[in-house]
Formats: C-alpha cells, structure tokens, sequence
C-alpha cells in the first residue's frame, strides 16, 4: 500500500513592510516608555540616597543629627561660630544671640537664635543650616533646633530659638579634621522652602532633626 504523502505546511503569508514597520515602531515606543520609567524612578530615587550619603559621609557640610546623646568632654576644645542670614524676600531681623563658644569635644552645647518681626503683619519664616567647613559635618551632631520647622512671626515680635548640638571626640583622631580649630554653623532664614530651593541653599542643607521639647521663648 503506498504511503500518503507528509503533508506540506500551508505557506505563511508575508508581512508587508507597512506592518513590519509597524511592529517595529511598537517595540520602539515600548523600550523608548521603559527607559522613561527608569529615569523618572532614578530621579526620585536620587535625592533621598543622595541625602543618605551625606549623613553617613559628612559630605557637602551634611551633619550628624539626633542619634545617642554627647558622650562627655574630652579635653580637646573647638570654637563653634554662629552665623545668621535672611533671604531678601523675608521682612525679618535674624541674629545669633552669641557669636562664638568654645565647646569641648564631645560635650554638650546650647546656643540661641533671635528672630524678629518688624512689619504690621504676620509673617510666616523657615530656615535651613549647614556646618563649614565641610569635611567636619560628620563629626558635627545637632540634636535639637528650629530649622525646617515654619516659625509664624506676628506684627512686633520678636522669639529667641535654642539649637543643641555636640562635637565627636573622634574628629581629633581624623587626620582630615584633627587641625581644625574653628567650626561655623549656619543659618539661613526664607520666606518658603520654594525660595531655599531657588537659591540653591537646599542643596547643601543639612538635615531636620526637631525642635527642643520647649518652644521658642518670644519677647515684645
């Protein structure tokens, strides 16, 4: 009996070339959106391990913020200075109440801020720090302190604000940080954190850490 013939396969037809090109364009577009997807997730991804790194580096004046309490004075002393600004846009008087302290490694220091209000309005403030120089930001731990917080000053009033800091011992055994004798500790008020972005002043802003559990004591 003879064998029946193996069927043959029935012939594909073949695409045209508008629709080759057309899946080819969908595969465009769908590498093109994933790519997007990734750049926009990196975006927003990049600032919160950027400011990790910063806290656990140092970097860019970052400090060291909260965390355990001043470990107790060593004998090695640094002068702390104490800087204040006030954007253009803030109708505010802004000062240290104390231009410099000398504090002893690893104990603890209390330092005081004024703010005042000159306008016939309330006017609402927040401010942003950081520590120079630089490389000593890790070394620098801020326990307690106004910035980032919105102070609503009204028409007259004037508040002091208290900042509690310490100096890690260990900074006189970093051969980076071991000569400096000087730290400055900054601040800088706005009228809105929009404004700090816009100045650039976040980009070095050291991170919140909270205010004393008392509040600002304000005077007339």
């Amino acid at each position: 009996m003879p064998e029946a013939p193996f069927p043959r396969p029935e012939p594909q037809p073949t695409p045209r070339p508008s629709e080759r090109q057309a899946a080819g364009n969908r595969r465009i577009a769908i590498a093109a959106f994933a790519t997007v997807v990734g750049m926009v997730g990196l975006s927003f991804a990049a600032v919160p391990l950027y400011a990790a790194f910063c806290r656990v580096t140092g970097y860019n004046g970052t400090v060291q913020t909260g965390g355990p309490a001043a470990p107790g004075a060593v004998d090695r002393q640094v002068t702390v200075r104490f800087a204040a600004n006030t954007h253009p846009s803030l109708p505010w008087r802004f000062e240290a109440a104390q231009r410099a302290m000398p504090v002893h490694l690893g104990e603890s220091g209390l330092a005081f801020y004024r703010a005042a209000n000159p306008a016939e309005r309330a006017v609402e403030g927040v401010a942003t720090y950081n520590v120079t120089p630089e490389v000593v930001g890790k070394y620098f731990h801020k326990t307690a302190c106004f910035c980032f917080d919105a102070q609503t000053l009204q028409p007259g009033q004037s508040v002091e604000m208290p900042v509690s800091f310490w100096v890690d011992p260990a900074m006189a055994k970093d051969p980076e940080t071991r000569d400096i004798r000087t730290i400055t500790l900054s601040y800088t008020f706005f009228r809105t954190l929009a404004d700090a972005e816009r100045s650039g002043a976040l980009a070095s802003a050291g991170p919140h850490v909270g205010r004393m559990a008392e509040p600002p004591t304000a005077t007339r």
